[in-house]
């Protein structure tokens, strides 16, 4: 690809590809196992809370409702997949983009569940891993099925971005 803005519209199209995935991989788990989807209007009230000066919560929960935190939540979890998405593509280099494979992409996919793990769910009340919340095996289970899902996800899009450039050659 050797062409840096080639390889950020094509990190920017996997990472929302991915985070898709990811959103389909929690609705897998809502309707196969019935456990619950993370609420990610609960991502919009902590960014939302931020200006205040607040980055901490006892329990995020119950903090009061902020105007717009569903489509702030919404908008940063897509964004944050596409940054997950460019520092992976930074990191593993064209090579991969040309010629991806599956278990690079999965590796990945899982460290992220470190992002959740030790700054979010800490930061909403729920104690590192969700060692505080009322089913902490359940939430890490989500959490590590939905970043496998993103990993996945970077793999099936970068296939498709290749497919498209084939396409467009």
């Amino acid at each position: 690809m050797n062409n840096p803005a080639l390889s950020l519209v094509s990190a920017v199209v996997i990472g929302l590809g991915a985070t898709l995935v990811f959103d389909l991989g929690a609705l897998f788990l809502k309707y196969a196992l019935g456990i619950a989807p993370s609420n990610i209007c609960l991502v919009g009230r902590w960014l939302l809370y931020m200006p205040e000066g607040t980055f901490r919560h006892s329990n995020i929960t119950a903090t009061p409702t902020k105007r717009a935190e569903c489509v702030v939540g919404w908008i940063a979890h897509y964004m944050i997949g596409i940054t997950f998405a460019i520092a992976f593509v930074a990191l593993v280099g064209d090579g991969w983009l040309e010629h991806p494979t599956l278990l690079v992409a999965l590796g990945f996919g899982v460290i992220t569940v470190l992002a959740p793990f030790s700054i979010m769910q800490p930061s909403f009340g729920l104690g590192f891993a969700a060692s505080k919340s009322p089913n902490p095996t359940q939430a890490r289970v989500r959490s590590l099925v939905n970043h496998t899902a993103f990993g996945a996800g970077l793999y099936l899009f970068a296939l498709l971005v290749n497919l498209l450039a084939q396409g467009l050659t």
